[in-house]
């Protein structure tokens, strides 16, 4: 289909997306792609999954720029979430960044060893495997795109080395909010400047901000989803966490599991009109992807965190939570500003309600 305009193949590529099974990926289909585009946008809904689609929204320049941005940093989650210790995640993340420090990027590191990874885990190393196909990809955006990778790429692997020996200090846990905070900035916080830098150029200061506290809203999002996974490696980002390090967050380590997750879900939510705040202040043309697909990260991250807040005995308004419904809610927000902000007034008291 790669002969058809972007704007009708993102329908297909949408649909597709909305069908992937990830919890049973086809390792064996996405190990035999040859085609490099073709792999970035087969792989792209199991290594961003809330992501995929909104990116899929943008225009297609900056959407291709999007997809390869994210798989390189999906690359330095995985470095950073499955390396064996300390020093050789630093080492990974060291040598990725590395990479690009020539004109075409260099070998990247091998992939992790983990001892169980589960199938999402193994679609993360089948990624790394296939990292020369994403280098394809990126040797053919422009100049100032490919510029902004490798400065995003650099960025996130130096806050990454630096809190994976803060973690290292710290026994293995995230001692305050603040810390909380400043990690998810590091992490979430730059690619998503990266992408709003795709959109718009340089950024004013009050952009750069209410982009850094969308991003915590994204990130704890993803924190707390996988407590218990982190648990189980040896990391916690709620010091009620600390005496429960290596288990797998059940048994006695529950209630101060449920205390962690509500926790953090208030530092999250209470970031909820910066998203609205964020969209309000890009000029954007009538028509446009961009803010359709700026809606449709905000329904995902509430779908999250209406099931946050009912794995923790929080009551929760009604939203659409099915991948087509959420699509469907978006999409007039293409070419209707004032659509784009009847929804995300509503999802934002939807999420101070649940404060």
């Amino acid at each position: 289909m790669s002969f058809l305009p972007f704007s009708i193949r993102r329908l297909w590529l949408l649909a597709r997306g909305a069908l992937v099974d990830r919890d049973r990926p086809r390792f064996e289909y996405l190990g035999s792609i040859e085609d490099p585009e073709r792999f970035v946008w087969a792989i792209l809904p199991h290594a961003a999954r809330s992501f995929a689609p909104s990116i899929l929204l943008l225009p297609e320049e900056e959407a291709r720029a999007a997809a390869v941005g994210y798989l390189y940093a999906r690359m330095l989650d995985t470095y950073e979430d499955l390396s064996t210790t300390p020093s050789a995640t630093r080492d990974a993340l060291s040598a990725f960044s590395g990479r690009f420090s020539t004109e075409r990027p260099g070998k990247a590191p091998s992939p992790p060893s983990p001892s169980a990874p589960d199938r999402r885990d193994r679609t993360h190393l089948l990624l790394i495997e296939r990292h020369r196909l994403v280098d394809e990809v990126f040797s053919q955006l422009s100049t100032g795109d490919r510029s902004r990778v490798i400065r995003l790429i650099e960025d996130m692997a130096s806050g990454m080395i630096e809190f994976s020996g803060i973690f290292e200090r710290q026994g293995g846990v995230l001692r305050d909010e603040q810390q909380v905070l400043d990690y998810c900035h590091r992490v979430i916080g730059l690619p998503a400047l990266f992408v709003m830098e795709l959109l718009l150029g340089d950024l004013s200061g009050d952009q750069a901000r209410d982009t850094m506290e969308v991003s915590a809203l994204i990130q704890l999002a993803n924190i707390t989803r996988d407590i218990e996974k982190d648990l189980l490696r040896g990391i916690a980002y709620h010091p009620a966490l600390e005496p429960h390090l290596g288990s797998d967050g059940n048994g006695p380590a529950a209630p101060d599991v449920a205390v962690a997750r509500r926790d953090l879900m208030v530092l999250a939510t209470q970031r909820a009109a910066s998203f609205r705040r964020l969209v309000d202040a890009v000029d954007l043309p009538r028509l446009s992807p961009a803010r359709a697909a700026a809606v449709l990260m905000m329904l995902f991250t509430n779908r999250h965190y209406r099931d946050c807040a009912v794995a923790v005995g929080v009551p929760t308004r009604s939203a659409p939570h099915r991948f087509p419904a959420m699509v469907l809610a978006s999409l007039p927000a293409a070419v209707s500003p004032w659509w784009a902000t009847r929804v995300l007034l509503r999802v934002e008291r939807d999420l101070l309600a649940t404060v």
